[in-house]
């Protein structure tokens, strides 16, 4: 006797898309549920400032973190992009004398007040040659650092440069914010992008 066969019906075969979400499509239900959720107006003067007090320590935790880390999504706009990010890394990746000005300024103060007009004399002298070389090693950055800006980010807008490379070489590296990301003498990349 002779048996039909039929061909094996084709399973279709599931392809991923490529890009795709990675998740399954929520229902109507579950869609409308988190609908609801988002568009619940709180009711309450007290609601509605506890939701902003959330919010508020939601985005200061990533910004303390972003400090930390140097993530540039969090950061306050004025260290956001490639030019402040070299210019960080330049700033701490050489040795500053502003290192040494704590120190300096306590030997001054102590050599004042031992008393005496040569210890007093010689007190100043310290403060005044620690300013010097302060005001020089700034002045140096100006002109090291703007070169550095011009051969690596030519047509680019270093607007407030400068001021922003000054004003963080005169913090004590331990305090500085965002917190240093590359160690003193260490070379810089070529790219920034």
């Amino acid at each position: 006797m002779f048996r039909r066969t039929h061909p094996e019906p084709e399973t279709p075969t599931t392809i991923d898309k490529v890009g795709g979400k990675g998740r399954p499509t929520p229902t109507r239900k579950e869609a409308e549920a988190a609908a609801r959720e988002r568009a619940k107006v709180p009711r309450t003067r007290k609601e509605q400032m506890a939701a902003q007090r959330a919010a508020r320590g939601d985005s200061s935790r990533r910004m303390r973190e972003a400090m930390k880390t140097g993530d540039d999504r969090y950061l306050p706009s004025r260290d956001r992009g490639p030019v402040r990010r070299f210019i960080r890394d330049f700033v701490d990746s050489r040795f500053s004398f502003i290192e040494l000005m704590v120190p300096l300024l306590v030997l001054s103060m102590v050599l004042g007040s031992i008393g005496g007009d040569d210890m007093m004399r010689l007190g100043n002298t310290v403060l005044f040659t620690t300013l010097l070389v302060i005001v020089v090693d700034i002045v140096m950055l100006r002109f090291r650092l703007r070169r550095e800006l011009a051969r690596r980010f030519p047509g680019e807008s270093t607007k407030g440069a400068v001021l922003y490379a000054a004003m963080r070489s005169l913090q004590m590296k331990f305090l500085r914010l965002p917190k240093a990301q590359v160690k003193i003498g260490e070379k810089l990349p070529e790219n920034y992008r």
